[in-house]
């Protein structure tokens, strides 16, 4: 078996390596690669090594995720980039198994990342936990004329101009960032050939939208690269707005979720899913994870499982989730009424799947009784993500 070891990207030279790995990983140029290095942070990455040869490396991205309208403390996964000539050695295996042991000793709940295969990932413990789903739709076909708030130009372009709104929006969103700061410059940037407009929904602000537009010979299409609304006021006067562009403008393509709240402001059906994929979700630490996230409030019960984790030992075993007044508390004992995988737990967390339903996929197992339970636990908004990372 070969001798791995797993560290922290140390030193110009590794940074160098590991970009020129990365670059051809994901079919792109070392300078892009070190770029995005830099922008995330050098310190954020880790490395996979055989003796003195480093064969490939992984990105943690330290943000938040909302669930239950309560922050949960989650590491993003991006670039997990093993070298062609290395692959298939248990390289990529032994980076997720020593990435999962630093998060779950470093007191980090939860985990996200979207695939390039879910094989890999499943056996990591992952699996789907919610969407990112591109929508498109003629600007003819929104209709809408609700003028109900102002709209504001935003001539300074700045972080610091939406962070509250994204902030009181996404709260609202199971699944939702607290992006990392490299989040929002992704979002933001631009060059002189790619104008970004950005405009404030409402006074004082209750949303706002930041788009570019381009033409082709086929169509003009409005791209939207971010936006929130906190009111059904907001959501109609960004609707209105798109269906102003209605003269120069063919199309509108944004990010939604795959149950979008939004379409359901819309007089037709003239939304169209684009594209779709699914993130993928570990529960790092079961215990932090199930009191971090928020419960309904009206709700008071107990919630007794049992739960199996192949890699991290410390999640194994039966307890007992009481929930009240919002809050969860976990304690060891109980009867272990619900018994599920730690890949199984990924998707009742987030609400992705009903408890139901997963007992259909085989992911866990319980009586009709404790199936109800689950669900009025678990049961809330479609998780998904604006972001990619």
């Amino acid at each position: 078996m070969a001798q791995f070891h797993y560290q922290a990207a140390t030193g110009d030279n590794e940074i160098k390596h590991l970009s020129q790995i990365l670059s051809q990983c994901f079919i792109g140029s070392p300078s892009e690669s070190l770029d995005y290095i830099n922008q995330i942070g050098a310190s954020n990455f880790r490395t996979i090594g055989i003796n003195k040869q480093l064969v490939g490396g992984l990105a943690l991205i330290p943000m938040g995720q909302w669930w239950g309208g309560q922050r949960v403390t989650m590491t993003g996964i991006a670039a997990v980039g093993i070298a062609p000539e290395y692959r298939g050695g248990g390289a990529a295996i032994t980076l997720l198994q020593q990435m999962l042991r630093e998060l779950h000793d470093t007191g980090v709940p939860i985990s996200v990342l979207y695939p390039a295969t879910q094989r890999l990932y499943r056996k990591a413990g992952y699996e789907q936990g919610g969407s990112r789903v591109s929508w498109s739709m003629p600007t003819s076909a929104i209709q809408l004329r609700d003028r109900l708030l102002p709209i504001q130009s935003v001539e300074s372009i700045e972080i610091n101009r939406f962070v509250e709104l994204q902030q009181a929006f996404a709260q609202r969103q199971n699944g939702h960032l607290d992006r990392h700061v490299a989040i929002w410059q992704e979002r933001l940037k631009t060059d002189d050939k790619t104008p970004l407009y950005a405009y404030l929904i409402g006074e004082p602000p209750q949303g706002y939208v930041i788009f570019t537009q381009r033409r082709s010979v086929e169509q003009s299409t409005l791209q939207v690269r971010d936006w929130a609304v906190t009111s059904a006021e907001a959501g109609r006067s960004l609707l209105t707005f798109w269906s102003d562009h209605r003269s120069q403008i063919d199309k509108i393509g944004w990010t939604g979720a795959a149950i979008d709240p939004l379409l359901l402001l819309l007089p037709e059906q003239s939304a169209k899913q684009v594209s779709s994929m699914s993130w993928m979700l570990r529960i790092v630490n079961a215990r932090s994870a199930l009191e971090k996230r928020g419960y309904p409030v009206e709700l008071e019960t107990e919630l007794h499982v049992e739960l199996q984790d192949d890699w991290l030992t410390e999640n194994n075993g039966k307890f007992v989730l009481s929930v009240s007044e919002g809050k969860g508390d976990v304690s060891p004992g109980g009867r272990g009424d619900l018994k599920l995988t730690i890949r199984g737990l990924a998707p009742l967390y987030s609400g992705w799947l009903t408890p139901l339903q997963l007992k259909w996929t085989g992911l866990l197992d319980a009586s009709d009784s404790v199936l109800t339970i689950a669900t009025q636990l678990f049961t809330g908004s479609c998780p998904w993500l604006p972001d990619f990372f």
